[in-house]
């Protein structure tokens, strides 16, 4: 299995081991997460390009810039 190294703050660290917190899992959980999210990261993103598409070429239209 690929291993992966981060470094935490010291007091995340204490946290965790009180917690009794698998990390690995922690991290398996949010890195599917982060997955999960992209897909609508991705669509926000190419919306909000689509919204400012022509904006430029209005402006100047009208003077503003």
């Amino acid at each position: 299995m690929p291993e992966l190294k981060i470094k935490i703050s010291d007091k995340l660290d204490k946290e965790l081991k009180e917690s009794g917190i698998d990390t690995s899992i922690l991290v398996d959980r949010l890195v599917k997460q982060i997955e999960e999210e992209k897909g609508m990261t991705d669509w926000s993103v190419k919306l909000q390009h689509a919204g400012r598409k022509g904006r430029l070429e209005e402006l100047r239209r009208k003077g503003l810039i």
